[in-house]
């Protein structure tokens, strides 16, 4: 077992004084509230995979001395943070009692003083900090400390909010609480044989949705995927969170629909394209190919096609791309090469991660790198040129919500971590953890813990590099978005750390830096005028929702989880509550009047059932096929304990004088009873799933499965075009809208 229950605390072993340095944490608290220590086995794996030697007490005191050197060499960060109108802790291990400093502000303005020392344990130095007078102006400023500088980054005390975007469209103070919409991209379609939804489809939706007098349409992750290898298609498991997925774009958007026809003619893509838009699944592995073709064709003749202003827009985007932009253009083109390679037999080793390529070709700012790109710069411009419109599709979308009166617009997803072997993690390798994957320890829901098999930042590197990768990061993802939700927003203070290759009950949490990196999302947040939400789902300490909350940023609401007990708050991540035995008591539905208000309520996620799904328990007939049920549990018990919860919610649904008489059965979900409950939540924003809207009963995504489950491939029925046309969608919106059951929806918004 990697854990076990502590009764005491004895003084540190010299691998649990490594790890502490290492800013591991040896001991945590489980999903049971019950203290727990990582064994030392575990701890070694983890430190192994930190790159820390630990398997000697000599090894531990050896490490422990570079991390201490290495702390003392970089004791003056390239970066420091600091809120508005509050003393400012430089942490520096000078021994002088003051320092005179000159505060260059970004308008150009100085400041001048003297910094006296002080004994701030939060800057992380036991010489205590340097301390500065109050700031008053947010913004990244350049500190100077005698010889020695630094970017002072300077942050307002919250996140912008859903009040100041209604206030900036001029709406604040209406009487309707602000709605949103959740849709997987994807599964859009807009009346076009195109496979898949697109940012067409998106932009469509949102005008659809403005109609309708939504405030914000929440998407899934549009991250950069891999392009020569379809079939890794999960939105949450990216090659890079920098770029975007160019499956995405919509062509006819920059090159016209008649260029776009005479395309798919050529290719004799036609009949293939109709017969994958008649799908109900999408094929991935079919359409992927296609839609590349079809760019591919377009691309050979951008001169001829694209007007003069869209081809210098096009070089403009890829100038200020910069090395960013250049490296993942690098990378698809290399990945692609070696792919082709490999299928026809040129070199059978040539494998796709970045990991197993030639040492040369490691480093993207290597001599080899520099060459291929030189001897194959048309691939490497082909890959720019897809991030471009891609882009412009999603700049397209956010203007036509914004234009049809839409306070946020869209709310981009950022996800927890990216592929240890795509694009992100070979340019940023200084600030990525490599030997470590991100997850989740053993609860009740996943008595094996989670592996997601994703990498992340290392607090140590971002620290090291000023947080740019972590900037770079979330101003890529607000660059066309009024919104962000960061999945896993647990991550900013601690993440379960799983060594590659090892089970994941033998990781541990490893501690980030909370403060600095929320002051750094509200800056941006601001800049951007977006606000946050954090998905802070499972084990969360109450001082971590108590520091989101303070900052401004959003937490989800989630129906399924909102009872009068905590037991159903544990590290699922994102899972649904496995259904409790007949004979189990079911806590009540707590009243939405009564959840958080500083969040976004929804009745569901990507990763649990809709409405009418839970009342149905298509879930649960799935995890039955699949053999996902809990231990010893049979599909009659599961279905026994499903009632019990719909009598709880239809208890609860008619105390709030929403329903009346006998409750329905499983085929008939009381959906609009539950929507108009959601609407009388007290959070910020009210978000619906489009998948309730239209009362549709499978889920996108069913956690624990990697195929069988049609995951990130469903596509709805709907046009969404039509959306605020249909009469049961407006009742239903204005269920959510008004709290009220059957009321009459007002007129469209124009």
């Amino acid at each position: 077992m990697s854990r076990r229950t502590r009764s005491h605390a004895p003084a540190p072993t010299p691998l649990q004084a490594l790890a502490l340095r290492a800013n591991l944490l040896p001991d945590w608290t489980d999903a049971w509230n019950q203290p727990q220590t990582v064994s030392d086995d575990a701890l070694r794996r983890v430190l192994n995979g930190l790159g820390l030697p630990c398997a000697t007490t000599g090894q531990c005191e050896a490490s422990r001395a570079w991390l201490a050197a290495d702390d003392a060499a970089h004791a003056l960060p390239p970066l420091v943070t600091a809120e508005r109108g509050k003393p400012v802790a430089v942490p520096w291990p000078h021994t002088l009692p003051q320092r005179s400093y000159r505060l260059t502000l970004e308008d150009g303005a100085i400041v001048t003083g003297t910094a006296v020392r002080g004994n701030d344990h939060s800057a992380r130095t036991s010489d205590g900090a340097m301390l500065l007078p109050a700031v008053d102006v947010c913004g990244y400023h350049r500190l100077e400390l005698g010889d020695a500088h630094t970017v002072l980054a300077v942050a307002p005390p919250r996140c912008y909010g859903v009040a100041d975007a209604l206030r900036h469209a001029g709406r604040a103070g209406e009487l309707n609480r602000p709605w949103g919409l959740a849709v997987q991209l994807y599964s859009l379609r807009r009346g076009a044989a195109s496979g898949m939804g697109d940012l067409t489809a998106l932009a469509q939706c949102c005008v659809s949705a403005a109609a309708a007098h939504a405030d914000a349409v929440a998407i899934n992750p549009l991250h950069a995927g891999f392009a020569a290898l379809p079939v890794r298609f999960s939105p949450y498991a990216p090659s890079s969170r920098l770029f975007l997925n160019p499956l995405y774009a919509d062509p006819a958007a920059l090159f016209g629909q008649a260029a776009v026809d005479a395309a798919i003619a050529a290719l004799g893509a036609g009949e293939a394209l109709a017969a994958l838009e008649a799908r109900t699944e999408i094929d991935w592995l079919a359409l992927t190919p296609l839609r590349y073709a079809i760019l591919q064709w377009l691309w050979q003749r951008r001169e001829t096609l694209l007007p003069r202003a869209a081809l210098d827009d096009c070089a403009a985007f890829r100038t200020r791309g910069g090395t960013a932009l250049h490296a993942h253009a690098c990378y698809e083109a290399i990945q692609a090469q070696r792919l082709a390679e490999s299928t026809t037999g040129m070199n059978h080793n040539a494998a796709p991660d970045w990991r197993c390529w030639p040492v040369t070709l490691r480093s993207p700012a290597g001599a080899a790198v520099a060459a291929f790109a030189q001897a194959h710069a048309d691939d490497v411009a082909w890959h720019a040129f897809l991030q471009w419109i891609a882009a412009d599709g999603l700049a397209r979308a956010q203007r036509a919500a914004r234009d049809a009166g839409m306070a946020v617009g869209i709310v981009s997803d950022l996800a927890v971590g990216a592929d240890p072997g795509g694009s992100q993690a070979w340019t940023r390798q200084q600030e990525i953890l490599a030997g470590v994957h991100a997850g989740a320890p053993p609860d009740v829901y996943n008595p094996l813990g989670q592996d997601w098999g994703v990498a992340v930042f290392s607090p140590r590197g971002l620290r090291r590099h000023g947080f740019a990768a972590f900037l770079e990061m979330l101003r890529a993802n607000l660059a066309h978005a009024g919104g962000l939700r960061i999945d896993h927003v647990l991550g900013l203070a601690r993440m379960w750390l799983v060594p590659a290759g090892a089970p994941a009950s033998d990781g541990a949490y490893l501690r980030y830096p909370l403060e600095d990196l929320l002051r750094l999302v509200a800056l941006e947040s601001w800049r951007h005028r977006a606000i946050i939400i954090g998905e802070n789902l499972g084990t969360v300490p109450p001082e971590l929702n108590a520091a989101l909350s303070a900052r401004g940023v959003l937490g989800i609401d989630v129906l399924w989880f909102q009872r009068e007990e905590d037991s159903v708050a544990a590290d699922t991540g994102g899972e649904a509550p496995p259904p409790r035995q007949a004979c189990d008591t079911v806590p009540a539905f707590l009243p939405p009047d009564q959840w958080p208000t500083q969040a976004v309520a929804t009745t569901s996620t990507h990763d649990l059932p809709t409405v009418r799904g839970w009342w149905a328990g298509r879930d649960l007939e799935w995890r039955a096929r699949l053999g996902l049920l809990a231990p010893g549990e049979t599909i009659e018990h599961a279905h026994a304990g499903r009632a019990r919860e719909r009598g709880a919610l239809w208890q609860a649904l008619c105390d709030a004088g929403l329903c009346s008489g006998p409750e329905p059965g499983p085929a008939h979900a009381p959906l609009d009873a539950v929507l108009a409950w959601l609407g009388t939540a007290r959070t910020a924003l009210r978000v619906v799933p489009l998948e309730d809207l239209l009362g549709v009963a499978e889920q996108p995504n069913l956690p624990g499965t990697t195929s069988v489950h049609p995951n990130w491939q469903r596509r709805l029925d709907a046009d969404v075009r039509a959306l605020a046309d249909s009469p049961e969608v407006r009742a239903r919106v204005e269920a959510v809208r008004s709290g009220r059951h059957g009321a009459r929806p007002p007129p469209p918004r124009r």
